[in-house]
């Protein structure tokens, strides 16, 4: 039996004879891998996200609850020691708790818990609930304690019918509350206790600078502003009057951003010349006067 070859044959130009004919190659069929099946989302990858959102809104609560509490300025009756467009973060644990030390006050606390001891000191700038309403958040420093008797008259602040020193250290202009253009006086004041800190005094014959007596009650304490003639504080008794100490929120501890708002949210090109550069980390309160060398 004849084999006939597939593969083609040389041919010799001197054989007359053709040559047979050579069959057509047939293409090696291709094998094609079968369509991918769709990609399957893992129920596990949308577990994980929700958890780790949980677990993070879970820290922001507890942080926010129990150590500190970000806060920003929208007004001037602090000035000079705090300015409109400062960020600071409140310290929830110096003073201990209170149903407004947690989120939209949902804790059940009577009073104040886990104090150690400790109690708001005069100087302090504290955080608190507006009395009037128990909502909105206020910020005065602490200048009467409990059992304290406060009045002003003619501008000057008397505590427990001691008049309290003030120095005066130069003017200055700033905008009050009604963007106006006025010039104020910048003094040093010393409370009880030997804690220097600024204050601003347009006048002493303003609206508030005869004001009281005022007698605190126990659990209670009166604040002000250091912007003197700028500020509703605890001398006008059917808004602020006397704070209680379930109504504190925290101490005012550091600034950690500050800007004059000269750039609108947009402009991010203008951000690097709008921030107080010099006011970044500063820490809030008063400063302690030294004491007297002993002779």
């Amino acid at each position: 039996m004849t084999l006939k070859s597939t593969r083609p044959v040389a041919v010799d130009m001197n054989n007359k004879t053709d040559p047979a004919p050579v069959p057509p190659l047939r293409p090696t069929p291709m094998s094609v891998a079968p369509d991918s099946p769709p990609l399957k989302k893992n129920p596990d990858s949308w577990s994980e996200l929700v958890k780790t959102a949980l677990i993070a809104l879970f820290l922001a609560v507890v942080i926010r609850s129990f150590l500190y509490e970000p806060f920003n300025i929208p007004s001037g009756s602090m000035l000079p020691t705090l300015q409109i467009g400062d960020y600071l973060f409140v310290s929830k644990r110096d003073y201990g708790y209170s149903r407004y030390s947690f989120p939209f006050g949902v804790m059940p606390i009577e009073d104040r818990i886990w104090t150690d001891g400790k109690t708001p000191a005069r100087g302090d700038i504290i955080v608190f609930k507006l009395p009037s309403d128990n909502r909105t958040d206020y910020i005065k420093r602490i200048v009467g304690l409990p059992g304290d008797t406060v009045e002003t008259v003619n501008g000057r602040l008397y505590i427990n019918d001691e008049l309290v020193v003030r120095e005066a250290v130069g003017y200055e202009r700033v905008q009050n509350g009604y963007g106006q253009s006025i010039t104020v006086t910048r003094y040093i004041e010393t409370l009880p206790g030997g804690v220097l800190h600024t204050i601003y005094e347009e006048s002493d014959a303003g609206a508030l600078d005869n004001a009281g007596p005022f007698t605190v009650p126990e659990g209670h304490y009166f604040a002000m502003g250091d912007n003197r003639d700028n500020s509703r504080d605890s001398r006008v008794l059917d808004l602020v009057g006397y704070i209680p100490a379930r109504n504190i929120v925290g101490r005012a501890d550091l600034i950690f951003y500050s800007t004059n708002g000269y750039a609108r949210l947009f402009e991010v090109w203008k951000w690097p010349w709008t921030v107080r550069y010099d006011r970044l980390f500063d820490s809030i309160g008063g400063v302690a006067k030294p004491a007297e060398p002993q002779s």
